[in-house]
């Protein structure tokens, strides 16, 4: 029997099918219109650079070393921007989604492997997403960690409402929730009053010290570490494949290009985000001697003493809120593409869902239960670590097929790109490595 194409392959099970080619493209000559077809996927991916696991690190860079740590936070989202365009591309070009690709071309016992550690780190961003709502459910309503923890797994049933009633609905509920934490946050930086052009120095030129003082490194790697989520890769391969751009060279190259524009507006958004977060704890806490804030709930406390703004607590609790229930979207998404490309088993979305959630509360109940608030400031750590370990095995695979001219054609890696790549893939896998040393050696 005949091996079949990948063209072949293609037509018989594209990438989330009950989503596939779904979103109708304006003709329209006029740009803004076409472009407006593609606006979704790249909100739908910037959710994983500003969840819960990334307010830590932020709060903590900003208390401890004030405005010095926001060249690392643009630095990641520019390797982000850069990540982001090679999957969106693989996934418009292969019109297959990374999942499906390492199977065809590593075969079962690999792709299985793969698949193991895609589900680790899902189940890790999960488990950030589950802290990061229950806390904000204890912060604004006094629900109790052990009971906000289990409240935090019927999101499910908006989820899958949602999906009901189409792709577009999803992407509209992502996009409100973003423009919810943006606008709170824009109100903190506002009561907060930053130096704004020391933050904008910071911003872009780099500190020495960012590499010489060995605390401030160890936050540097945290954050840049973190942000690029393993599974925003195959997502967004997968996802970008939702629209009905016409499958012909010109169609692909429009749609790469559409799809790059989203992408780049909306992990732009992610950066102004996490600078503010960023921006606010130095404000705040570095400005007034409150160095060793990093726990969520101890910025909570504090803000609104120091700002002398009662709301300012209430609107940071909100924004916690709003960004764990979204990031708990984009992860069982997530989970699907990987469990259907890597070993091709189809689940009910609400028992994917299940499972992905049941892997996130689980140990976040046992460690509540035994250890409280500070328990879960350790697994939220943790949480990070693990999803920083299983970065490379999405990213190198990545960089090999979008450089593989037989597999991406006219669209393939040019010279100079595949450098940028392989440079990149090597930072993150030896940042990576160095966390996982710095953490093992508990400092």
């Amino acid at each position: 029997m005949a091996t079949p194409t990948v063209s072949q392959v293609t037509l018989a099970e594209p990438s989330l099918p009950e989503v596939h080619a779904s979103v109708r493209i304006s003709r329209s000559p006029q740009y803004w219109r076409r472009l407006l077809g593609f606006v979704g996927p790249g909100f739908m991916i910037s959710v994983g650079y500003m969840d819960p696991g990334n307010w830590a690190t932020d709060i903590a860079g900003g208390s401890q070393f004030g405005y010095t740590l926001l060249f690392v936070i643009m630095l990641s989202n520019l390797i982000a921007i850069l990540l982001q365009s090679l999957s969106l591309k693989l996934g418009v070009a292969t019109e297959r989604d990374l999942a499906q690709l390492c199977r065809e071309r590593y075969g079962a016992k690999t792709s299985f492997a793969l698949w193991i550690l895609a589900e680790i780190a899902i189940a890790a961003c999960d488990l950030a997403e589950v802290i990061g709502s229950a806390i904000a459910l204890q912060l604004l309503f006094h629900i109790p960690l052990f009971y906000g923890v289990l409240i935090t797994g019927f999101d499910v049933l908006l989820i899958l409402f949602l999906q009901r009633w189409g792709f577009r609905y999803v992407e509209a509920l992502v996009i409100t929730l973003i423009g919810t934490i943006m606008t709170l946050f824009g109100v903190q930086v506002f009561l907060s009053r930053p130096d704004y052009l020391p933050a904008l120095h910071d911003l872009v030129v780099p500190s020495p010290s960012i590499v010489t003082n060995g605390a401030m490194l160890y936050i540097a790697i945290g954050i840049l570490g973190a942000t690029v989520m393993p599974h925003n890769l195959y997502l967004h391969s997968s996802i970008v494949q939702s629209r009905r751009y016409k499958r012909t060279p010109e169609g692909k190259r429009e749609a790469v290009h559409l799809a790059n524009v989203d992408s780049a507006f909306a992990l732009t958004i992610a950066l102004l985000v996490n600078a503010a977060i960023l921006m606010v704890a130095a404000a705040v806490f570095y400005r007034s001697g409150h160095f060793e804030v990093a726990a969520i709930q101890d910025a909570f406390k504090l803000l609104s003493p120091l700002l002398g703004a009662g709301a300012a607590s209430t609107l940071f609790a909100i924004a916690l809120l709003a960004s764990g229930q979204n990031s708990s979207i984009t992860g069982t998404l997530a989970g699907q593409v990987v469990m259907e490309g890597f070993i091709h088993l189809r689940l009910s979305p609400w028992l994917r869902r299940l499972i992905t959630r049941s892997l996130a509360i689980i140990p976040t109940i046992i460690v509540v239960a035994l250890m409280g608030a500070q328990g879960t400031e350790k697994l939220l750590i943790l949480s990070q670590v693990i999803l920083s370990f299983q970065l490379s095995f999405a990213v190198v695979p990545l960089v090999l097929f979008t450089s593989n001219r037989e597999l991406m054609g006219q669209f393939v890696n040019s010279r100079g790109m595949r450098w940028l790549a392989w440079s990149t893939a090597a930072v993150i896998a030896g940042l990576n490595c160095w966390l996982l040393v710095q953490t093992a050696m508990g400092r």
